[in-house]
């Protein structure tokens, strides 16, 4: 009996390091071809606030960690990171940042993936 408690114990801990590992415990991603571990290894090997981490139907998908700062913070990132290519901001509704260039209208949106990340989706063509 000590014997199979003890075996479905080290099961346990290996499953546990298994799910820790490869973040498991992390909602899935709203891509396809990416999970969790990959985005957020993305972000972690690198020095930048933003990162790219997949594109799709035209979209491109970024990642932010926010460091417990919420949306706002990462709406900051994503408005810093347009407007280094000529985006102007006009206003916020709900998820969206609206942003407008040469006539041309860009609507950038955000997603609280969990309390650390923010999702971005933005168009491809910016």
């Amino acid at each position: 009996m000590k014997k199979a408690v003890l075996i479905a114990g080290v099961f346990l801990a290996l499953l546990a390091l298994a799910a820790y590992v490869n973040k498991w415990y992390y909602p899935p991603v709203p891509i396809s071809g990416i999970n969790a571990k990959e985005a957020i290894d993305r972000l972690k090997n690198t020095d930048r606030k933003i990162v790219d981490i997949a594109s799709e139907n035209g979209q491109v998908w970024y990642i932010i960690r926010t460091e417990n700062k919420g949306v706002s913070f990462a709406d900051e990132n994503v408005k810093q990171m347009l407007a280094a290519n000529g985006w102007k901001f006009k206003q916020k509704d709900g998820s969206g940042l609206f942003f407008e260039k040469d006539g041309d209208r860009l609507i950038a949106s955000t997603q609280m993936w969990t309390k650390k990340y923010v999702l971005v989706k933005v168009p491809e063509n910016w």
